[in-house]
């Protein structure tokens, strides 16, 4: 990995693919967990491999994108692959769809900029990435996760962080009460969202922050409960 090297984020930030969010997305993400593999191995933050070949692949960037918030619940995790030759191209893309990954470049390439970079669009409230925006009309609950079924999930702890924030009895129904108020139809008309510099760290950094947010975030949440506010208050 070259995440000690001075330029892994000048690196990650020139290549980070540009992403499409609808126009009423309430959600921002907050930080992306940076990885920089030169050998093969496994991706420490999402259940699968990443070859490094030497030949058509000579590194891959992963990030690893943090939001507080997914429509359905507390915590979302999606990612993003970035596949360099070993002259330092872009050969190939990946990006995180619903658990599994999807193509990250669209069939003739209709998603690549002038400029060789990569654009993904991203689901409304839920995330999921796809090189093609009519992917998502595909989906059954697609306006059912924005609306009725906001807040259901309650808070999601995935394996690797177990045990480290979700301690409250409450917080499940604290959060679906809190995601409630952030409903919203779909638009349909995506926007570009401007990645910052700062917003770049290690995935080992990001792995340490994000057991600190979601411990504030839901204690905050049991305050206003304690104290007789709404937990729908928008807390970002």
């Amino acid at each position: 990995m070259l995440v000690n090297n001075v330029n892994w984020r000048e690196l990650a930030f020139h290549h980070i693919p540009r992403m499409l969010i609808d126009e009423h997305e309430p959600f921002r993400p907050i930080r992306v967990g940076v990885t920089v593999l030169t050998e093969t191995g496994p991706s420490p933050s999402f259940k699968r491999m990443l070859l490094v070949d030497g030949e058509r692949v000579g590194s891959v960037i992963e990030y690893a994108v943090y939001w507080d918030y997914d429509i359905t619940h507390l915590y979302d995790l999606e990612h993003m692959w970035i596949f360099l030759s070993p002259q330092g191209a872009v050969v190939d893309c990946e990006a995180s769809f619903h658990g599994r990954y999807l193509k990250g470049i669209a069939p003739g390439k209709t998603n690549v900029g002038p400029d060789g970079r990569i654009s993904l669009y991203c689901q409304p409230g839920k995330h999921a990435f796809s090189p093609i925006r009519d992917l998502f009309e595909l989906l059954p609950d697609l306006h059912l996760a924005t609306g009725a079924h906001a807040g259901k999930d309650g808070v999601l702890e995935p394996d690797m962080l177990h045990g480290m924030y979700k301690t409250l009895p409450e917080a499940d129904a604290l959060a679906t009460e809190h995601l409630r108020g952030f409903q919203f139809n779909i638009a349909g008309t995506y926007l570009p969202f401007e990645w910052s510099l700062d917003m770049l760290v290690t995935w080992e950094e990001l792995k340490r922050e994000i057991p600190i947010r979601m411990r504030d975030l839901l204690k905050r949440l049991h305050e206003l409960k304690q104290s007789g506010s709404s937990v729908q208050e928008a807390i970002h």
